[in-house]
């Protein structure tokens, strides 16, 4: 049977990653849905068909989701702002809940099988460093952050659809992604940057769960053959304080460590100056409120069901550094 996998969000940091991943997958037919008027380098010489259109606008997704009546249909939902500033953007609610309430509706006038893109973000924290496995039990007023409430209240109406309408999907939830094709520069490449081309100083105490997006892309795939109906998968590596993060970047770069450790007070008190600094750069903010009080979160969280159910593996972080470094230094952007 063949098989077509259609990817919204496809030239962003994470869908770039699966279709380079699709690649091996030689009889497969690979969608990539873009926005109209975006560039595409990050897709240049991948084999994929380009769609432009608008998750927003469901009469945009008619052409990416004309298919064969005989073909198993994927659909990795992708798209998404991720949204870590203080600022409220409506485009957040609007492309990750109502997007993918588009989305959702053209996966069931195909019968195809969807693969949602959440996040960690979305599953409610648990007291005391407790261990975080994955839930059903998705409320935007247990979790904290514009985009973590987005991806909360879509999760849960993803799972109803999947009750009430049949829906064929399941959810996988990435932990922090880092790793080489952002070209569109994420905090966690930004962070990188700084740190290779000397303007980043100091860092501040905490830490988070980082995963190679390439390892995501690989789970996410996996769970399009194996997912199961209904269930939700956390694609997440380990847990790593910032400094081990930096020491790990600054021992691949060959440049001496980031010594000054700021109180989180401290950085919590100057948030709104990165925020304003960056935004005149036009540049990623490296920490801002919400990004400190994930160093500060829960991050304990568990990947065996993807292990066991998905085959999912994790990289050593420090090959996902040493290949991120080398190509952000093929394309120009540090030293």
């Amino acid at each position: 049977m063949k098989e077509i996998y259609i990817i919204t969000g496809a030239a962003g940091f994470l869908g770039n990653n699966i279709i380079r991943k699709l690649q091996k997958y030689e009889d497969a037919e690979v969608r990539a849905l873009v926005l109209p008027g975006d560039k595409t380098p990050s897709l240049a010489g991948l084999n994929c068909r380009i769609y432009y259109g608008d998750v927003t606008k469901k009469d945009t997704l008619k052409e990416i989701f004309r298919t064969e009546e005989s073909a198993a249909v994927f659909v990795i939902h992708c798209a998404a702002v991720v949204y870590i500033k203080s600022k409220p953007n409506p485009a957040v609610y609007e492309i990750n809940v109502n997007g993918t309430k588009n989305v959702i509706e053209k996966v069931l006038e195909k019968n195809a099988k969807l693969v949602y893109v959440s996040s960690v973000h979305a599953i409610p924290e648990c007291p005391n460093r407790q261990v975080i496995t994955e839930t059903s039990d998705f409320d935007p007023d247990k979790v904290e952050g514009d985009y973590a409430k987005t991806k909360a209240e879509i999760a849960r109406f993803i799972l109803k659809a999947v009750e009430e309408k049949n829906l064929n999907a399941c959810i996988v939830h990435p932990s922090g992604i880092i790793g080489p094709y952002d070209f569109g520069s994420s905090h966690l490449t930004q962070l990188i940057i700084d740190c290779a081309n000397g303007t980043l100083k100091a860092c501040v105490k905490g830490g988070y769960d980082f995963v190679d997006a390439r390892d995501v892309a690989e789970g996410i795939i996996s769970a399009c053959r194996l997912g199961k109906k209904g269930e939700c998968y956390i694609l997440s590596n380990r847990y790593f304080e910032v400094r081990e993060l930096l020491d790990t970047i600054t021992a691949t770069l060959g440049i001496g460590k980031i010594k000054t450790v700021l109180p989180m007070w401290l950085a919590r008190l100057t948030a709104p100056l990165s925020e304003m600094y960056y935004s005149i750069l036009k540049r990623p903010p490296l920490y801002t409120k919400y990004s400190l009080y994930t160093l500060t979160s829960n991050a304990n969280f568990s990947n065996e069901k993807a292990k066991r159910e998905l085959g999912y593996k994790t990289r050593d972080i420090r090959e996902t550094v040493r290949d991120t470094v080398k190509w952000l230094r093929d394309e120009g952007r540090i030293k």
